[in-house]
């Protein structure tokens, strides 16, 4: 997104090919990203048919089996993102104006082998998550921490709208017909979110791990909101895998249930379209724009459909140097749905909530960390 921010600005158009490899990577990365929320949200359900909690990390059996698919999955993700981009954290191979290098005929078919052996999983991993969401949700009470939660029907609904700029990929200001209008963009600092000082009045010890905040403490002082919220159309959006599956395949489940499972819906998918990318990428075509103009100042930007949501950053590009940039972020553009989803939820599965949107914040994780004679040091895991 920032890259073809800056492409925005200066009106610098890239080769296909070079758009093809680029496209394989954001791919391979939403395939990984998939994987790795699985195993966040995994502690949140249960093994189907019984009263036990999913441990992802444990040694037995069904657990096991799914483990190891998605480290597969995870490993096959991040194997094609360094084929494609370099690294497959940080890639390198992203340039202004293409990309440094196109890849050998012989890493496009490891790539190919890879992504047949990751539809097959995805295909077997969305099954199976798709079964323990959708078993989860038809419970009438969850467990969190030795207390017996009724779980509403309606847990993270809300009435917000949605916005996705592409199903796998995105779009920008150089295109003809965008499909992200920055003329229906404005963004807003919620002062009046904050409302001075508060005291805590409810504690719960049995809440995982070591118990909620103490009653009688101060939170939340009053303070000036250093993260905008942006808004379409002068509302707050969701923005993610349910708004891409909302926006051009018809998907209409609400709340963190629809939330989760258009996720795994996206899995296989990501793997169709890559293989379609892999189709289509020429080993022997070139990969860098033949001219580069140098920026004149004008407003450019870019969206990328990111695992989270829509990535969109904005850039003023002149003789070379970065005038102007701001992104929005798919978190920044959540921050306001996810407040919407938690009103009225009951506060022990706030978390749960959270989660579906698979927010860059704290909460969005379960955590333990032990010392070199493997005891606990700390936790924070539903149990």
């Amino acid at each position: 997104a920032g890259t073809e921010a800056m492409e925005a600005s200066i009106k610098c158009e890239i080769p296909k090919d070079a758009k093809m490899l680029r496209h394989i990577l954001q791919l391979a990365n939403r395939c990984h990203s998939i994987a790795l929320h699985d195993i966040l949200i995994l502690p949140d359900f249960y093994i189907p048919g019984t009263e036990t909690k999913i441990n992802p990390f444990t040694a037995e059996e069904p657990v096991r089996t799914v483990a190891k698919r998605i480290q597969r999955l995870r490993e096959i993700g991040q194997t094609i993102g360094q084929i494609s981009g370099g690294d497959c954290i940080h890639p390198r191979n992203t340039r202004v104006g293409g990309m440094y290098r196109n890849c050998s005929e012989q890493a496009k078919t490891k790539m190919y082998d890879l992504a047949k052996e990751g539809l097959v999983l995805a295909h077997a991993q969305a099954e199976f998550m798709i079964a323990v969401i959708r078993a989860y949700h038809k419970r009438d009470s969850v467990d969190v921490g030795g207390m017996k939660v009724a779980l509403p029907k309606d847990l993270g609904f809300h009435d917000q709208g949605y916005l996705a700029t592409h199903a796998f990929y995105g779009s920008s200001s150089l295109e003809e017909c965008p499909s992200w209008d920055i003329d229906r963009f404005k963004e807003v600092r919620p002062w009046d979110w904050y409302m001075g000082e508060m005291e805590v009045s409810l504690e719960e010890p049995r809440y995982p791990v070591g118990g909620t905040t103490k009653i009688g403490t101060k939170v939340n002082p009053q303070m000036e909101a250093c993260t905008g919220i942006p808004m379409y159309d002068g509302q707050p959006v969701e923005v993610g895998p349910r708004a891409r599956l909302v926006t051009y395949k018809h998907f209409d489940e609400k709340g963190t249930q629809g939330q989760n499972v258009a996720r795994e819906m996206e899995y296989q998918d990501c793997f169709y379209e890559m293989i379609d990318c892999l189709d289509e990428l020429n080993t022997s075509g070139k990969v860098i724009a033949d001219y580069i103009p140098d920026g004149d100042g004008s407003l450019g930007w870019a969206s990328n459909e990111a695992p989270r949501g829509t990535d969109v950053h904005i850039a003023r590009v002149k003789d070379w140097k970065v005038q102007y940039y701001s992104m929005l972020v798919p978190t920044t553009w959540n921050f306001a749905t996810c407040s919407a989803a938690l009103k009225g939820a009951p506060w022990q599965l706030a978390e749960v909530i959270m989660r579906g949107y698979d927010p860059c914040v704290s909460c969005a994780t379960h955590m333990i960390v032990v010392d070199e004679d493997n005891k606990l040091v700390a936790q924070k895991l539903i149990q």
